[in-house]
C-alpha cells in the first residue's frame, strides 16, 4: 500500500473506531513515531521541529466529528501543496496526482496530521503495555483470536483462522476495554 492509502485506511479506522476515554489524553506531550498499519492502529508521524506548531491529539474518546476538526488544518495544507484530496487514490487519479499528493502529504503530514491517543502512540513507553492489557480485556470478554500486533501497540483480530466472530466481537467490544484499561492506567 502506498502512505497515502495507509493514512486514508488509517483515517476510516480512527473515523469508525473512535472509543470513549478520559480527557487526561489531552494534557500528555505531543510526540510522534513512524506510522504502523494494522487492524485497530492509528497514524502518526515525527512531528516537524522546525514549525514550532503543536499537532493535534487524538483521544480515545474523540468522536467522529472531532476528527474531521481536527483534520481540517492538515487538509488545507494539503490543498496549499497542490494536492488534490478528490483524487487520493482509484477513480480517475493520474500517477501525477498520486505524486502530488505524496509530495503535499510529506510536508502537511509532521506539521497537522493528528497525532494518536497517548495510549496508542509509539512515543509512549508504555503503549505496549496498554495494548496487552486490552487483549487481555478482550479474552476476559471471550474474544478468542486477538494479539498485538508486531509493532507492539496494534491490534490483530482472527487469527490465522481469520475468525469473524473474533473480528466483530473485536471491533465492537475493543472502545470498552480501552476506555476501562485507561482509566486503570492513569
Amino acid at each position: 500500500m502506498r502512505r497515502t492509502q495507509v493514512l486514508a485506511v488509517a483515517a476510516i479506522v480512527l473515523v469508525g473506531l473512535a472509543g470513549c476515554g478520559s480527557s487526561k489524553e489531552a494534557d500528555r506531550p505531543v510526540e510522534g513515531g513512524t506510522p504502523k498499519v494494522a487492524s485497530l492502529a492509528t497514524a502518526s508521524a515525527t512531528p516537524s521541529a522546525s514549525t514550532g506548531a503543536q499537532r493535534p491529539r487524538e483521544r480515545l474518546d474523540t468522536t467522529p466529528e472531532e476528527y474531521q476538526a481536527m483534520l481540517k488544518p492538515y487538509e488545507k495544507c494539503m490543498q496549499e501543496h497542490g494536492a488534490r484530496l478528490d483524487k487520493r487514490r482509484g477513480a480517475g487519479a493520474t500517477k501525477a496526482d498520486l505524486e502530488k499528493n505524496e509530495a503535499a502529504n510529506r510536508i502537511c503530514e509532521p506539521q497537522y496530521f493528528p497525532l494518536p491517543p497517548w495510549e496508542k502512540d509509539p512515543a509512549n513507553p508504555q503503549a505496549r503495555d496498554f495494548a496487552v492489557a486490552v487483549v487481555a480485556c478482550l479474552k476476559e470478554k471471550g474474544v478468542r483470536y486477538v494479539e498485538v500486533t508486531d509493532d507492539g501497540i496494534s491490534l490483530a483480530f482472527g487469527g490465522e483462522r481469520n475468525d469473524a466472530r473474533s473480528i466483530r466481537m473485536g471491533l465492537d467490544l475493543a472502545p470498552e476495554c480501552e476506555r476501562t484499561v485507561a482509566a486503570t492506567m492513569k
